[in-house]
């Protein structure tokens, strides 16, 4: 159950106040406290003790109150009954939302034809727990995978390939060296900023690809090929749900001309210098806002009209209630400016369209990070450096683990240190700290619940306990911690922020440990009754330790 939603619901009927509830940082005075009496205070015309004096009894009589009592200049302190804290902790979890929705999520937006990034992990990891989360509240999401497939990059790589194998890139048998893939797109555009001949030769077979020219294609669909197997292994190595869509800019394309319509309809393109553009900025700017541009000088289709299209084919295929965008914070402006087309073109109401521009990860030295050989971090070289490290990590604890088991924990490391800082804000990765098995580290959530299944798989199958009429305060802490589960993770959907949905699980598997040391369970002098019920909050506390891991795509392994 929601304790915090159930606690202040019945305290704002019994008071027939709008009471906001806190909960205090120690409990030793109770376990919520408000303010409510110093809030009334002036439109009262009393002081605050005077009026939680009159507050007071009313919260008192609710039945799951064990003792309420005013401190300092008017705080209400509140304290709930033991035997309601168990009997709510052992109730099933059911979310019920009243107001499921259609929820379209735009992240991972791999590259064809490019080297996925370090940035690209941030955007994986943030979007499929937040996907995990919508489904656990009750929503519908829908994931996108907004490939890169058909604008300048596209043709960067196929002019360098015409470069490079001028009398084999066009035949049917013409096969594309994998291992020297990658190095394409920066090896041309490096040349292209050099070369402006070669710039306007890419230009003009940017052009001509989207017009469908068939040797272009040809090529094109090679480097599709490879491509979509490496996204599906890094989908895997993430461990990641599949995308419900991987429907890039080519799928966006097909709808340009309709999008051009409605927006012709409305008034809204002009032409500037051969380009077609959307005039965005108003009067109440006061930082630049550049043109939307529909329709480069050479008239092919831009970065902006397909996602554009790739909005209103959402529209019509999915009719979300919103969609979320999930990428680089540089990508910030760009978001505006769709969204100011969108509404202004009626395509998508503003209100259902967000962006959650995130931080980037640096190294040790506040910089990009790099590999150990001094190389620009790829997606796959972020996931073998923690790979390695967790391996080093295990070898020195004289642990000899399976390398299924060290993938696992490694994983762990790498998206739960992403996971716990905030979304916006840059963080340093250290490979060596994230894969400790001490702090706020994904391992340390992984040994915490592994260490609960080892208890209570040698415990086996045990007698339901007698009822507790008092808890001992580890325990109580733990279930009070179980019991905000729910609202965490309400709150961390709401606000568009996992990070408190990780850090809130590292705060529980703290409570579980300390429970684990002070609250004995197997030992020989427990009797039989105290250990059931320790029994029965340690199952508690494995289940939602499990729902929150799965919530951010991390998996228990079975030792450590």
């Amino acid at each position: 159950m929601n304790l915090y939603q159930f606690v202040s619901d019945s305290i704002n009927k019994a008071v027939e106040q709008n009471v906001t509830l806190e909960v205090p940082k120690s409990r030793e005075f109770g376990d919520f406290s408000t303010n409510v009496a110093m809030v009334l205070a002036k439109s009262m015309g009393k002081a605050p003790r005077e009026i939680a004096a009159e507050i007071l009894p009313k919260i008192a009589a609710l039945e799951f109150v064990a003792n309420a009592s005013i401190a300092g200049p008017g705080f209400i302190n509140i304290k709930l009954k033991d035997g309601f804290i168990l009997t709510s902790a052992n109730q099933k979890l059911e979310i019920k939302n009243q107001k499921p929705e259609i929820i379209d999520l735009d992240y991972g937006a791999y590259n064809i034809a490019k080297t996925m990034h370090i940035g690209h992990m941030r955007g994986s990891i943030i979007g499929d727990t937040l996907y995990r989360i919508a489904k656990f509240l009750g929503h519908r999401p829908i994931s996108y995978n907004h490939i890169g497939d058909w604008g300048k990059p596209m043709a960067l790589v196929i002019a360098w390939i015409m470069k490079k194998f001028p009398n084999d890139w066009n035949k049917p048998d013409f096969k594309i060296k994998e291992t020297e893939f990658n190095d394409y797109y920066p090896a041309a555009s490096a040349y292209a900023k050099e070369n402006p001949e070669f710039l306007k030769q890419v230009l003009q077979i940017k052009k001509d690809f989207q017009d469908g020219h068939p040797e272009y294609f040809a090529l094109y669909e090679k480097m599709m090929k490879i491509s979509l197997d490496d996204m599906e292994t890094i989908v895997q190595r993430l461990g990641i749900i599949p995308f419900d869509n991987t429907l890039g800019e080519r799928n966006a394309a097909k709808y340009v001309d309709i999008v051009e319509k409605i927006l012709r309809e409305k008034n809204l393109l002009q032409m500037d210098n051969g380009a077609t553009i959307i005039n965005l900025k108003t009067d109440a700017d006061t930082a630049p806002m550049p043109p939307f541009m529909f329709y480069d000088s050479r008239g092919a289709d831009t970065y902006d009209s397909t996602d554009l299209a790739a909005l209103y084919y959402r529209k019509i295929t999915d009719n979300p209630d919103k969609i979320i965008y999930m990428s680089d914070a540089r990508q910030n402006l760009h978001f505006e400016q769709l969204f100011r087309v969108a509404e202004l073109s009626r395509i998508f109401p503003r209100d259902g369209l967000e962006s959650m521009g995130f931080g980037s990860i640096n190294g040790k030295d506040g910089r990009p990070l790099k590999t150990r050989d001094g190389a620009a971090a790829t997606l796959h070289g972020a996931i073998d450096i923690v790979e390695d490290a967790a391996q080093i990590r295990i070898t020195e604890s004289g642990k000899n683990l399976p390398i299924n088991t060290i993938k696992t924990i490694a994983l762990a490391a790498l998206k739960f240190n992403d996971l716990m800082h905030d979304v916006k804000s840059d963080y340093v990765f250290d490979a060596d700290a994230v894969t400790q098995f001490e702090g706020r580290t994904g391992p340390y959530i992984l040994y915490t619940a592994v260490r609960l299944n080892s208890v209570l798989k040698k415990a086996g199958n045990f007698v339901k306990a007698k009822k507790i009429s008092q808890l001992q305060i580890d325990e109580r802490n733990l279930l009070l911690g179980i019991l905000d589960f729910e609202r965490t993770v309400q709150n961390a959907f709401d606000r568009r922020a996992p990070d408190i949905l990780a850090n809130y699980t590292y705060d529980l598997c703290q409570l579980a440990n300390t429970f684990y040391h002070n609250c004995p369970i197997l030992r020989e002098d427990v009797d039989a009754d105290t250990r059931a019920h320790r029994l029965q909050i340690a199952t508690i506390a494995r289940d939602t330790l499990a729902t929150a891991i799965d919530l951010m795509g991390l998996k228990i392994p079975e030792e450590m």
